[in-house]
């Protein structure tokens, strides 16, 4: 079946002019490494048409990768293909003028709860988009051009979504595309200096944090990074979500949660797990995503509690039911 699908996908780029791609609100590397990679790979492979990476909003973490096309006017939209990029719902694109385009595609990685797009390829057990776009290129290597550049945009979706390639969605076709991608050379030294050096404000706020999180009664591990932490260390909105992937290597702890304070009073969260899946939890308070990585949304601070009883409760049920938690 999914084969049927990437030809059609194929026949619709071989059949537009222009081609505009764009991704989900709040890029990470996925976001961000699947966009500019798919880019790169039609501009190569297709100098005749006009490509564009258009979304409204940015990643500064990932600005070593290099910009975007910017909002482009909606004249722009007349005639052109729309793809939109590791986006599971229409109200988390990047871009409020898909809908001028032609028609849209959807390809995405996340569970698909709300399905859009003239086109949808949906694989939600792929570890990134990125390794479902290096199998886009693989399928029709003889017609498309992967680049050094474009190969490095999509490493480095691979290696951020698939926690450097340590997450349980990670199998044999995932290092088979990492291959592919590795065999044009990329410098990874560079990448992984990119990636993994931090300032020293972001020390001093992780030895903060580390102070301040908490873990409930069966284990869930927790951190509450309201306006006010946030003012005290001067965290972009990126930097304290970010702060989650602080609360993943605690033993006993097979769930953890960060809550991110918004300006307007609401809390974007953050939710992780080792074997126990979490989706059902996020889908309960207004969000989604991967079975074992998800977002969701509360109203205020006073839901926080009411969350962390309910992932409370999971991992208590699971951990009696399941032997070989760490």
């Amino acid at each position: 079946m999914n084969e049927i699908i990437k030809n059609v996908i194929f026949g619709k780029i071989v059949s537009y002019d222009k081609i505009i791609i764009s991704r989900h609100v709040r890029p990470d590397g996925d976001a961000v490494g699947s966009t500019k990679g798919l880019a790169e790979i039609l501009k190569a492979s297709f100098p005749e048409k006009q490509i564009f990476v258009s979304n409204e909003d940015y990643a500064e973490y990932l600005a070593f990768l290099g910009g975007e096309d910017g909002v482009l006017p909606d004249e722009a939209y007349e005639g052109a293909l729309v793809i939109v990029l590791d986006t599971a719902s229409v109200d988390r694109i990047s871009n409020s003028k898909i809908g001028l385009a032609a028609e849209l595609i959807k390809i995405d990685h996340h569970i698909d709860i709300k399905p859009y797009g003239d086109v949808s390829w949906v694989e939600d057990w792929r570890s990134s988009l990125c390794e479902m776009i290096v199998d886009f290129y693989m399928t029709f290597s003889d017609s498309l051009t992967l680049t050094k550049e474009a190969a490095l945009y999509l490493y480095t979706g691979m290696v951020t979504d698939s926690g450097r390639f340590k997450f349980s969605s990670v199998n044999g076709d995932t290092m088979r595309c990492a291959a592919t991608l590795l065999d044009k050379g990329i410098n990874v030294d560079w990448l992984f200096a990119n990636l993994n050096l931090d300032d020293f404000d972001w020390l001093k706020f992780k030895a903060y944090a580390y102070k301040k999180m908490g873990v409930t009664e069966n284990g869930v591990a927790y951190l509450v990074v309201d306006k006010k932490m946030q003012q005290k260390f001067d965290l972009s909105l990126e930097e304290a979500s970010n702060s989650v992937s602080l609360l993943d290597s605690i033993k006993g702890s097979i769930i953890w949660v960060a809550f991110i304070e918004n300006e307007d009073g609401t809390f974007r969260v953050r939710l992780r797990s080792r074997f126990v899946h979490v989706n059902p939890l996020a889908e309960k308070y207004d969000g989604g995503g991967h079975e074992c990585a998800c977002g969701a949304k509360l109203s205020g601070k006073s839901q926080i509690k009411a969350f962390l009883a309910d992932a409370d409760e999971l991992i208590k049920t699971y951990k009696q039911q399941n032997e070989g938690w760490l």
